[in-house]
């Protein structure tokens, strides 16, 4: 399985629009199309392709919110691509990405209270929850580089 993260282009963004998750899923996630519309307007948004075997499956965005703190905003994997450890691998390669980043102190995730997977997912990468977001809506996560 060779997973990979490669930039959204003009060659590969109408695939990554039309990936979607499950049906009971929709709430969790965002459209990819307005993660890619919010992309072209906020310059410093960095959106990647999870690609396997160079076929998109997946998709990230990540948005630096100060010069010590990335958040991930984004992250999805297709229905039909779930399961088979591709959000693990993903992930891994999502991190290792942004850890490389000048300056940079945590990583944050926000993930919503309801969702039954998320918070033992992100546990095992090292993120700790420290409480809600602004809003009050999401569980946020870190992890200290």
């Amino acid at each position: 399985m060779n997973i990979t993260l490669t930039d959204v282009n003009k060659s590969n963004y109408e695939d990554v629009c039309d990936l979607s998750v499950a049906e009971n899923q929709y709430e969790y996630v965002a459209e990819n199309m307005w993660s890619l519309v919010e992309s072209k307007f906020n310059t410093s948004y960095q959106t990647r392709a999870i690609c396997l075997d160079g076929k998109p499956v997946g998709f990230f965005m990540w948005v630096p919110e100060t010069k010590q703190r990335i958040s991930i905003w984004r992250f999805m994997v297709d229905q039909n691509y779930q399961n088979k450890g591709i959000g693990r691998n993903a992930l891994l390669l999502a991190i290792d990405e942004i850890k490389r980043t000048d300056g940079l102190e945590e990583i944050e995730i926000c993930y919503n209270p309801n969702n039954p997977v998320a918070k033992d997912f992100y546990a095992t990468f090292g993120f700790v929850e420290v409480g809600m977001d602004q809003e009050g809506n999401d569980v946020l996560a870190i992890i200290k580089i």
